[in-house]
């Protein structure tokens, strides 16, 4: 269940610490019946970023490999030596 607070809540900090610490969803601030903003706890916040991350990799993988299967793609030798010879190396 979703869980909305008015932005004057707060101003109890430690109340507010402890609604965000134990709920199991982010926090929903509202101020003046409209939503403000959303507060979660750090972990979820980092496992949250961790999957947006994995989902970007699977895009990138999946855009990879419909290259490859259309032949967009440089052999390693091609391309190292591409590199080579345009960054003098």
């Amino acid at each position: 269940m979703a869980v909305c607070v008015p932005v004057r809540d707060m101003k109890d900090t430690a109340a507010f610490a402890k609604l965000v610490k134990e709920s199991p969803e982010p926090i929903t601030v509202t101020k003046n019946g409209y939503s403000e903003f959303v507060v979660m706890r750090s972990e979820d916040y980092d496992m949250m970023r961790e999957e947006v991350a994995k989902a970007r990799l699977v895009r990138v993988l999946a855009d990879a490999d419909k290259a490859y299967e259309q032949g967009e793609y440089v052999d390693g030798a091609t391309f190292i030596a591409a590199m080579r010879e345009q960054y003098g190396l």
